[in-house]
């Protein structure tokens, strides 16, 4: 199995860490506070690599959750996907999930500290990338790690006149080791709930969502949502912890999830609703006005 170089970051004024791994798909690998994991690392790293078996904090892109189809449209430029081909990956419906850029070897660290690094991908060199995805641009991912507070920021450059879609998402898996589940308190902002069908895709249904402090308890959980104000918390609390997951900017839609099977529960920060890619409504990042998104995971 392939061995893969990690970038451990740590908080100077706590006992807070974070690895990220740039050869890897510059996925997150690890929260830890004073020795507690905070991620849920489900099957691990190697799974993810091989497999698309998400954990940790991996970046979704250039979209989050599902497509409706293997094709899109955006202007004039019509894509056709093909699964297994240019990074493209299916559910078990055959729905195109996640994007393309799941444990992806790419990504070169441009600046490291003992509590930040700064990773970049050229999008726009890599034809097997365009393929799925063609909008040529620089995608760059800054981690830093400060006062008990984990921030990602993820900036799109255009390098062509071509705009460039931002439907990208992340997806933390988020525990609370040694409270069992049924005690999980879970905090939400008001939003708006989008009605999907039996395969996870938004029918076009909505409904007002309000702010809600909740037990999980055997609560399931897979549901999307827009109408997410910028600076929007949800949090997970139990056992003296508390998790916040900040919305800071460029993020108006998000899921959460929370599966029967197991002790995770993720607030998935996404730039675009599920199926925005096909549906319109998104922003985009021009030649010259680079998008620019943010979130923050905050431990009390």
């Amino acid at each position: 199995m392939p061995r893969f170089q990690d970038c451990t970051l740590r908080d100077p004024s706590s006992e807070l860490t974070a690895t990220f791994v740039p050869s890897a798909g510059m996925i997150g690998t690890s929260l830890s506070d004073g020795g507690v994991e905070l991620l849920g690392l489900r099957r691990g790293l190697q799974a993810y690599v091989a497999e698309h078996k998400t954990m940790g904090i991996p970046l979704l892109y250039p979209w989050a959750n599902r497509l409706s189809s293997n094709r899109y449209r955006v202007g004039d430029t019509e894509v056709t996907l093909t699964p297994g081909s240019g990074g493209v990956h299916t559910d078990a419906h055959g729905a195109p999930i996640h994007g393309t850029l799941a444990g992806d070897p790419g990504w070169q660290v441009t600046e490291q500290s003992a509590s930040m690094v700064t990773a970049e991908l050229d999008f726009g060199s890599r034809p097997d990338l365009l393929a799925s995805f063609p909008f040529p641009h620089l995608l760059r991912l800054a981690v830093r790690i400060a006062d008990r507070t984990l921030t990602v920021r993820t900036r799109v450059t255009a390098t062509t006149e071509a705009a460039v879609p931002l439907c990208f998402g992340f997806h933390p898996y988020l525990q609370l080791p040694g409270v069992p589940r049924e005690q999980w308190c879970i905090d939400t902002p008001p939003m708006r709930s989008r009605i999907v069908d039996a395969r996870g895709i938004p029918t076009g249904a909505t409904a007002p969502y309000p702010s809600a402090t909740e037990l999980l308890g055997e609560k399931v959980f897979d549901d999307g949502f827009d109408d997410v104000a910028p600076g929007a918390v949800f949090a997970l609390s139990g056992g003296g912890r508390r998790i916040e997951v900040h919305f800071d900017t460029g993020y108006p839609a998000a899921q959460i999830y929370a599966p029967a099977t197991e002790d995770v529960i993720c607030f998935e920060p996404m730039a675009a609703p599920t199926d925005a890619l096909r549906r319109g409504g998104y922003p985009v990042a021009r030649l010259g006005t680079p998008g620019v998104a943010q979130f923050s995971i905050y431990v009390r």
